[in-house]
């Protein structure tokens, strides 16, 4: 076992981090899909601004009412039997998604779809943390992260190629993912080494490791949820009206709108490992800052700047950049956490987008509702910037 213990801390490309990724990649596809087909939806099931805001908004509630107490299962189950569930339930989600004759069985699929990422994060990003040393856990948090994004790409791209290029139901892009998952089912059960909580803290001892922080509810702890839930804010308001703005407003094709959607997220291939690499050489709170300065500008600027060209350039700048420091942000998690409540950690990190989810899409359906969804994109603008202030002010890292 020891032998296994100290390869983990050499090999970045271990097989268990690679599942990791892969699992990554089938947790987070569904993220975007839905937001993609608005204006299917919308045409399929007449539905209004408030509803496609409740569209939006249960799945998220759901997980964040479940978010903590999926971290404190997985600090007491473990990392595999927790992946395991959250992949079984993501294939009960696709499969009632591909079945919906309706708004309420598609809410309770997507509500599956995202309850699926709330019960996967914790058990994935603690498996992460406890598998490499804390001076390479921003480059495998890096590996971990593109994974994510990938999905969160391939979603709205099979969206594209499904529904907007070849014509088929929207239904068939979900039911697409199902065998994926059934793979990714058999690649998780065949990991082996399950790194714990008791493991790091056997190597806290060791020059350039330590085992978190002391305790688990801190300022600085605090100021970065409050930091996530703003960051995270932005774009789920965003989302909400971006598809349908762009095709009833801008013009778009409905398969280039989608297109968009996933090239901001395909960003995260290789802004995720490469931000994980500049994170560990130039730390992690100095890489976060900068990013997301960038990031706000590119932001503003794409709903600043006129002309559907401008848009797409700076909207997948946005998206690089947001994706770079997110390797930054989960070393972060990991420092500000305890070890033997990593777990709880990250289900904590996870929590404030989950509760923004949930809130932002409905007022956003109030801000298009009484000033226009542009006025949306005006406001996240502001909620952006100001998630920048809290972070650079309120957050101290070690």
């Amino acid at each position: 076992m020891e032998e296994h213990k100290q390869q983990t801390y050499k090999e970045i490309l271990s097989y268990g981090l690679i599942v990791m990724a892969v699992t990554h990649t089938l947790a987070h596809a569904f993220q975007n899909m839905h937001t993609a087909l608005y204006p299917k939806l919308v045409e399929e099931f007449a539905l209004t601004n408030q509803q496609i805001g409740l569209i939006s908004s249960i799945p998220s509630l759901v997980s964040a009412i479940l978010s903590i107490p999926m971290g404190l299962l997985s600090d007491r189950l473990g990392a595999k039997k927790m992946i395991l569930l959250s992949i079984t339930v993501a294939t009960s989600g696709a499969v009632l998604a591909g079945l919906a004759q309706n708004p309420y069985m598609l809410i309770l699929a997507i509500s599956l779809l995202y309850l699926n990422t709330t019960i996967y994060h914790p058990a994935s990003y603690s498996f992460t943390t406890f598998l490499f040393a804390p001076r390479d856990r921003p480059k495998a948090l890096g590996v971990l992260g593109a994974g994510g994004t990938l999905g969160m790409a391939l979603g709205p791209i099979s969206v594209s190629i499904l529904v907007g290029i070849l014509g088929l139901g929207w239904r068939r892009a979900y039911i697409s993912w199902i065998v994926p998952l059934l793979i990714g089912i058999v690649a998780v059960w065949y990991i082996k080494f399950i790194p714990t909580a008791e493991d790091e803290d056997k190597k806290s001892e060791e020059p350039g490791n330590s085992h978190g922080a002391a305790k688990l509810w801190t300022t600085s702890l605090v100021m970065f949820l409050i930091f996530g839930g703003l960051r995270m804010a932005a774009p789920a308001m965003t989302r909400t009206f971006l598809s349908i703005w762009l095709v009833n407003t801008r013009g778009m094709e409905f398969a280039l709108a989608s297109l968009i959607f996933g090239a901001s997220s395909l960003m995260g291939i290789v802004a995720s490992p490469l931000g994980g690499v500049f994170a560990a050489r130039y730390g992690e709170k100095r890489w976060t800052t900068y990013t997301t300065i960038a990031s706000i500008i590119c932001f503003a600027l794409a709903f600043i700047v006129p002309g559907n060209i401008a848009f797409t350039v700076f909207y997948i700048g946005y998206g690089f950049f947001n994706l770079f420091s997110m390797a930054a942000n989960s070393a972060i998690t990991a420092k500000l956490t305890p070890s033997k409540q990593r777990g709880l950690g990250f289900a904590l990190y996870f929590l404030p987008g989950s509760i923004m989810g949930a809130v932002a899409p409905m007022a956003a359906a109030f801000i298009a509702d009484i000033w226009g969804m542009y006025s949306v994109f005006m406001a996240s603008i502001v909620v952006f910037a100001f998630a920048w202030i809290v972070f650079t002010f309120g957050v101290k890292v070690d």
